[in-house]
């Protein structure tokens, strides 16, 4: 193999990158790692959708390192376990639909940079294996028998995502033998099976929620890899957020252990937009797009009467995003609260005070709240916090309607003003829609990338963008943190600029939390 050199040509790089259909010795400038590790516990803070025993092994992450500090986390291959597997010439280069691209298939050296923005004396830092189709691939079209499965809660986009799967398959690589589980991961064995045909799936992307059905937890790994080994299925495309995930990387973990030529794909759904190092998840614009509606009658509400206030709870469980989103394209909120950023209520620069001054200058204004803001308020009085749901996360408490009380509280005691306070939860609304024109092409993009990655015999992965770029993504570098606002960033700098409202921050504050978010980069990145 190349080395990778830094004073390269601009015109033809010497850059030759990790080939994973082949085994080539370590050398000082590209070392290969893979090993297999004991599974020490969840690193999500999410409890993972598995019922697994203490004998689960988890493949340790392949690393391919390279000159300048060139770090590629690639992903599992089925020819990492299965030797001498045959492949054969993809079927798109015969297809009618694809004789207009000037280059059918994605180079086995193309990588994708995690950051983007670094200066000239940086590090290369780390990469992901570029999605997209390969000349050769590890399937024969008619041996092909692959299943979709959908789990946790709904989001705009799911229904285009069977849709374009199913499709792709079909179109593409002429695969016809498709199956859909019904109601989540425990449908694999507790539930009747989907025929899925382009015909089939033709019009569900103009639906909601999902053909499939979906649920959470409940699931046996084993059973479920029996099933798979039962029914003859080779592919499998997992739809779902971080515990989901967390899930297929067991299932890939127990197939690998059993040595099944099986592909394992996920494709991440979270409506929150929490899902690390990709850039945004499918739904998310569509979330942001309907949560205006409930702003703009908040908005309506707040001043049609005298010192209105329209109190709009958004979701976002650990992570602010469609309530900053849904603040900044709206400009009609006046306050936005997000569960990275804390406030409190009562004294000097307090959110209480902020209203009083915010109905004395407008006379009306606009509160939006996500629904994991302020929860240690709650805590402190109701015993049920600690709950949890059957994908163990915790149970959250109406954030919405106690901050609603405790306004009406303050205002009633303070006999100062008249104040009328609407209070609207859009939540399941928003979630059960379908998906907008946006997020569409997006759910396109990733069903085309995880069915491109499944041929090439790419296993034990997700898929999704990272700087504009579709890469395929190790299920563990999904699953160990939750993608959170940075509260010292710009963008919520430009949420707090819109508002005008006061960050409820003491510059000390800022301080340390600008370190502590430096630190768990720091972590991640190493």
């Amino acid at each position: 193999m190349d080395s990778i050199s830094c004073s390269a040509s601009r015109i033809t790089p010497r850059f030759r990158c990790f080939d994973p259909t082949n085994t080539y010795p370590a050398t000082a400038n590209h070392r290969r790692y893979y090993s297999t590790l004991p599974l020490s516990g969840s690193r999500s803070p999410r409890a993972a959708n598995t019922n697994m025993g203490d004998s689960t092994t988890i493949t340790e992450p392949k690393i391919v390192t390279g000159d300048c500090g060139y770090v590629l986390e690639d992903v599992p291959h089925l020819s990492d376990y299965i030797h001498d597997l045959p492949t054969h010439t993809n079927p798109l280069q015969d297809n009618p639909a694809y004789s207009v691209v000037k280059q059918y298939f994605v180079n086995v050296d193309d990588t994708v940079a995690q950051k983007i923005v670094v200066q000239k004396d940086s590090p290369r830092g780390t990469h992901f294996r570029r999605a997209g189709p390969r000349q050769k691939v590890y399937f024969e079209s008619d041996e092909v028998h692959a299943c979709i499965v959908t789990c946790g809660g709904l989001c705009p986009g799911l229904n285009t995502v069977i849709r374009e799967i199913v499709c792709g398959l079909y179109h593409m690589y002429g695969v016809t033998r498709v199956l859909g589980i019904e109601g989540g991961y425990k449908g694999f064995y507790a539930r009747n099976t989907v025929p899925l045909t382009p015909r089939v799936v033709n019009d569900i992307h103009k639906r909601g929620g999902t053909i499939l059905g979906t649920s959470r937890g409940g699931n046996d790994t084993s059973k479920i890899v029996d099933s798979i080994q039962d029914r003859g299925i080779n592919q499998v495309y997992i739809i779902g957020g971080d515990g989901t995930q967390k899930g297929a990387s067991v299932i890939f973990e127990e197939i690998k252990s059993r040595g099944l030529k099986v592909a394992v794909a996920g494709i991440p759904k979270t409506i929150d937009n929490d899902i690390p190092a990709i850039d945004k998840s499918f739904g998310f614009d569509t979330a942001v797009e309907e949560a205006q509606r409930a702003i703009a009658a908040a908005h309506v509400e707040s001043e049609s009467v005298e010192n209105g206030i329209g109190l709009v709870k958004l979701m976002g469980r650990h992570s602010g995003f469609i309530a900053m989103y849904a603040t900044l394209a709206s400009r009609d909120v006046d306050c936005c609260l997000i569960p990275e950023s804390p406030f409190y209520l009562e004294g000097a620069g307090g959110l209480l005070e902020y209203i009083e001054k915010r109905l004395k200058e407008n006379g009306h204004m606009v509160i939006v709240v996500a629904e994991g803001a302020g929860q240690e308020f709650l805590s402190e009085n109701i015993r049920t916090i600690d709950k949890q749901d059957a994908s163990g996360n915790k149970q959250l408490q109406d954030i919405g309607f106690w901050i609603s009380q405790k306004i009406k509280d303050h205002f009633s005691k303070q006999q100062k003003m008249a104040m009328n306070l609407k209070y609207i939860d859009p939540t399941y609304m928003i979630r059960a829609i379908p998906s907008n024109a946006s997020d569409n092409v997006y759910c396109t993009l990733l069903a085309h990338s995880a069915i491109h990655g499944a041929m090439a015999g790419y296993t034990g992965f997700t898929v999704g963008p990272v700087n504009g770029r579709h890469a395929y993504i190790p299920f563990h570098r999904i699953t160990q943190k939750q993608n959170k606002v940075v509260i010292t960033d710009r963008m919520w700098a430009r949420c707090l600029s819109s508002t005008n409202q006061p960050s409820f921050f003491s510059p000390q504050q800022l301080l340390e939390k600008k370190t502590q978010e430096e630190v768990e980069e720091n972590h991640i990145d190493h």
